[in-house]
């Protein structure tokens, strides 16, 4: 297998992988926003943090606006009629609940008449400190035949992306899926090639970080974007060590 990295775009010969856009290997003011949100002093402030995710995610609206379908209307001025070309279709938005919601909004600012979808998981601990992907619910319009762009601020272990995929399935079948993260690890970007439909999905990224502690933090990632967003949360792995006392 041979890897090349040409145009912000990895090509990935020998398997049918989904193509990979990298947006931050480009210099841009996309990075300086990515900086902030990794910045240990910077993502203190929650609305920073937040307008910061969110104008990430306008960034990548614009981008992936670039791989729609587009018609040519006629658009009536004061003086005359001009040809536009305009979206064909509004995507369906799709966010994993909670961390992804300001990210969501970046997407709803550009994408405004868009129809949304929303998802709940979580890591759910077990006694011995190991967790998995919990599901709860989905909250969807009928998603056949439609381009679902799915959210989620990070791509640790790839699993809740690969959950939040088939969970969508649950509602219809889309045409193309465009997955978009801030921050990836490696592995998490291996999971996704080796276990989702690569003729169906795009996927987009800010960062690719190379290192992953063993509770499945990206290194060096940003820490815990839901919590730097909305404030602390008492998790399942503090509920279930309470049972214990």
């Amino acid at each position: 297998m041979q890897t090349r990295v040409c145009c912000n775009i990895f090509f990935i010969f020998g398997q049918n992988f989904p193509m990979i856009h990298l947006l931050g290997e480009t210099n841009s003011l996309f990075n300086q926003f990515i900086a902030e949100i990794r910045d240990e002093v910077i993502q203190k402030d929650p609305l920073r943090f937040r307008r910061n995710l969110e104008r990430v995610g306008e960034i990548f609206s614009y981008e992936i606006s670039k791989k729609l379908n587009y018609k040519t209307k006629d658009v009536t001025t004061p003086l005359g009629t001009a040809k536009i070309p305009m979206l064909d279709h509004q995507p369906v938005l799709a966010t994993i609940l909670r961390a992804g919601l300001p990210l969501h909004q970046g997407f709803l600012n550009y994408f405004d008449k868009a129809e949304n979808c929303f998802i709940s998981a979580y890591r759910k601990y077990d006694p011995d400190g190991e967790f998995h992907i919990e599901f709860e619910y989905i909250a969807s319009p009928l998603l056949d035949n439609k381009v679902v762009i799915m959210v989620d601020p990070m791509l640790a272990t790839g699993s809740s992306m690969e959950m939040a995929y088939y969970a969508l399935l649950e509602k219809g079948e889309p045409s193309h899926v465009h997955l978009v993260c801030v921050i990836a690890s490696q592995q998490g970007v291996d999971h996704v090639m080796k276990t989702l439909p690569n003729d169906k999905i795009t996927l987009w990224v800010g960062a690719i970080d190379s290192g992953m502690t063993p509770k499945a933090y990206i290194v060096p990632g940003l820490g815990d974007a839901g919590d730097l967003a909305f404030g602390e949360k008492i998790d399942s792995k503090e509920r279930v060590k309470s049972t214990h006392f």
